[in-house]
């Protein structure tokens, strides 16, 4: 057992959740909701006179999320089909985002819904027809 590697015959070897996200444990940009959306956004062309963006190689989790995330998903959903720990999911979506391959559509604020009042008129609307 000393000099054994961690290894499971059925799922291969065992990675901390940490190592694939280099030992952080949170993005440092906004946070994600868990029902925010995420899609792959459209490529955009550099600008003129911009210097190169600096060389990145995405891992293999986040060539992952960018294949699930041809068609929105939710922060929940994707780590659910990843079967990843939300909080490595979150540190995994913000460096997509900070290399702008992915949009947010965050959910729209409580404040924005209508009031209680509004949905029962609407209501009362619908049975008087």
């Amino acid at each position: 057992m000393g000099g054994t590697a961690w290894y499971d015959d059925a799922a291969g070897p065992v990675v901390r959740p940490y190592a694939v996200t280099g030992g952080r444990t949170h993005y440092d940009g906004d946070d994600f909701d868990l029902v925010a959306l995420i899609a792959v956004a459209d490529p955009a062309e550099p600008a003129d006179g911009a210097p190169p963006a600096a060389p990145w190689a995405p891992e293999p989790e986040h060539d992952m999320i960018l294949e699930l995330c041809r068609t929105p998903l939710s922060v929940a959903e994707i780590a659910s089909d990843l079967e990843l720990p939300l909080g490595v999911v979150r540190v995994l979506l913000g460096d997509l985002l900070d290399h702008s391959l992915i949009q947010v559509r965050r959910p729209a604020p409580v404040a924005q819904f209508p009031g209680e009042r509004v949905l029962k008129e609407v209501i009362d609307g619908i049975r008087a027809l």
